[in-house]
């Protein structure tokens, strides 16, 4: 074990950061709750800087915090060494930066950055031409193969419920004497707060709300009534549930399984290994889906981040008035970097678990104060409606396709998980090290389901609620609006007590989502683009930090946001097809290599029968020996 972090270099900047986090800090709470102390002193722009001062510096300083970690390579099951997983090489910036291009592949790096730079010159020179393609393609893969995303959710689904209840749940990655890296609680905290995004903070109260006014076909209920509002949220817990997670699983799990089992690579094109060989992973298939992976993490997390930008400053500009003109975003996006790029920088073990803590532990926090102030009787009514219409309507719903309306909403939320699944699932592959197959599937699709379902219960049916009942008129500030999901959540605090301080803790929550879904895309594509026989250096995650910061700004001004996002959630059906490859190489190399060890191994249901033939055994009373009887 080594110290990480505790450089004369490091010491100073953590020192340094301190009294600007403090003073920071101090002005950004007098003006949000105490705006009266403060006045108009501060501009806008001056606001937004303090905002991330504050932030910035307190979320590098956790990251910058010395760690014991391991330094080399280790012993994993059955006797394989592998490299450390997701380690990053620190050392002198000058020898990290030079032999920058000696450490990259070819392929895997310059392709991805090639059609970014193609996409951002053929958007400024032709914008309608690319944005009618790019249209035509989405209507072709989201509407005419809907199906294809359908049946490929449903199959991950289905195979995540046979790897709980099978004996192939008792398959410890890495070999049975296997030692997981991370407490359970960090393991959990780590894939959830990199897999969500702050996605889920803005449409909590919005998405169920969007349903509530224009109800989903497939239920056919009339606006504005309270099955609507039932209905509403069992779609927003059907398009957030364990079908949204199950992908991240079916990428994740046969890469983990391949690298901690057969001494693959941790590369995304190790779904290949059964039909490749790990010889053969080097091959042009295997980069093509690399390529695929990186450019879908890029377009996919850069575009989230210039998103985030605009939804943020239209929150604050919605609430409180206050304009940013045109640098505030890009300003925004700048800041957020420069977080992530820290964050990314120090490592799994230092930044990116702190921060991932601090997620869920804002998360768990905001989604109980919202429940003590808000109306949770009504709250849980809804919700325990919803979850029974949820459940027993999964299957149906799973595969309805109902038109236009399950092409944008459903399929395109599934293409959407599929284009982010390369990127968090090869991230849980590399957390996974050491967990049973049972406890991967449980974490990454129940766990994860069971916490999203919670804060859409919470979040969605308290905006449900106070809409219906006309404590406020959520509906209408969202139209007034432009119809943006991003002001959804301020009308519904505005009509709570200690509203102040919900929005504090909402404006704070997107901020640290975007931080650890940013920091782990970043290490991940660096993992990608960088050739097998080298780890990523800390230069090597600067540059992707910084490629994915300007997308989102090349997005704020050049336009083309839209048309990017569209081009990568189009990679999820690629994506979605590789899923059931792997899901078919996963099941082959099972059965074949852990054939004599099943017989070892019970099924959920074979334990539960032995269990209570055990326990019936036990409670039979004991027989007198037929030999005593006859002696009596």
């Amino acid at each position: 074990m080594a110290t990480h972090g505790d450089s004369p270099a490091e010491r100073f900047l953590r020192k340094a950061l301190v009294p600007v986090c403090v003073l920071s800090g101090a002005l950004v709470v007098s003006g949000f709750f105490f705006p009266w102390f403060v006045g108009g002193v501060v501009s806008g722009e001056g606001w937004l800087v303090l905002a991330l001062l504050f932030f910035g510096t307190g979320l590098a300083y956790l990251a910058l915090l010395p760690v014991q970690a391991p330094e080399s390579d280790e012993t994993v099951g059955r006797g394989r060494t592998v490299r450390y997983l997701l380690r990053i090489r620190h050392g002198h910036f000058r020898r990290a930066i030079e032999p920058f291009f000696e450490r990259q592949d070819a392929v895997t790096f310059g392709v991805p950055v090639a059609v970014l730079a193609l996409f951002f010159l053929v958007r400024l020179l032709a914008p309608g031409a690319t944005t009618g393609a790019i249209g035509a393609a989405e209507a072709f893969v989201l509407g005419d193969m809907g199906w294809l995303f359908l049946g490929a959710v449903l199959l991950a689904v289905l195979y995540c419920v046979f790897l709980l209840a099978g004996p192939w749940g008792d398959v410890r990655l890495g070999g049975p004497d296997a030692e997981p890296t991370y407490t359970y609680p960090t393991y959990f905290a780590l894939f959830f707060a990199a897999g969500i995004a702050a996605g889920i903070v803005f449409w909590g109260p919005a998405e169920a709300l969007f349903h509530y006014g224009s109800p989903p076909p497939y239920f056919g209920t009339a606006p504005g009534s309270s099955a609507a509002a039932v209905n509403a949220l069992a779609y927003a817990f059907f398009h957030w549930g364990v079908s949204a997670w199950s992908p991240y699983l079916v990428v994740g799990l046969p890469v983990a399984y391949f690298v901690y089992d057969r001494g693959a690579p941790l590369r995304v094109s190790t779904l290949l290994t059964p039909f490749l060989g790990v010889d053969g992973l080097d091959s042009l298939p295997a980069k093509l889906v690399d390529v695929l992976a990186i450019f879908a993490t890029i377009g996919g997390v850069g575009t989230s981040v210039a998103f985030v930008s605009q939804q943020f400053l239209a929150g604050i500009d919605y609430q409180w008035g206050v304009t940013y003109g045109v640098l505030g975003p890009v300003v925004l996006v700048g800041g957020l970097t420069a977080i992530y790029v820290v964050t990314a920088g120090s490592g799994v073990h230092r930044g990116i678990r702190r921060v991932a803590g601090v997620t869920v532990g804002l998360f768990a926090l905001f989604g109980l104060l919202l429940l003590a102030l808000g109306p949770r009787s009504t709250v849980f009514a809804y919700g325990g409606r919803a979850l029974g219409r949820y459940a027993a309507n999964f299957l149906p719903m799973s595969l309805y396709l109902g038109g236009e309306w399950v092409a944008d909403w459903t399929v395109w939320n599934w293409s959407w998980w599929f284009s982010w699944a390369p990127f968090a699932g090869l991230f849980l592959a590399a957390l996974s090290k050491g967990r049973t197959v049972r406890t991967v599937v449980a974490t990454a699709v129940g766990a994860t389901s069971l916490a999203t379902m919670a804060w859409f219960l919470v979040m969605g049916g308290t905006t449900l609620a106070l809409q219906h009942g006309g404590a406020a008129d959520v509906l209408g500030a969202v139209e007034a609006y432009g119809g943006s999901e991003a002001v959804a959540g301020f009308p519904v605090f505005a009509a709570l007590p200690m509203s102040q301080l919900l929005m504090f803790l909402f404006l704070a929550l997107i901020v640290v989502f975007i931080t650890t879904s940013a920091a782990v895309s970043t290490l991940v594509v660096a993992v990608l683009a960088t050739k097998r026989a080298f780890a990523p250096t800390t230069g090597d995650v600067v540059f992707w930090g910084v490629l994915q910061g300007a997308v989102a700004t090349a997005v704020l001004a050049l336009g083309g946001g839209q048309s990017l996002q569209d081009v990568a959630v189009l990679t999820g059906g690629p994506f979605a097809l590789v899923s059931v490859l792997a899901l078919a190489g996963l099941t082959w190399t099972l059965r074949r290599d852990e054939a004599d060890r099943d017989r070892v191994r019970r099924s959920l249901p074979g334990k539960a029968r032995a269990a209570l033939a055990a326990r019936d055994v036990t409670l039979l009373p004991e027989r007198p020996d037929l030999d005593d009887e006859k002696r009596e």
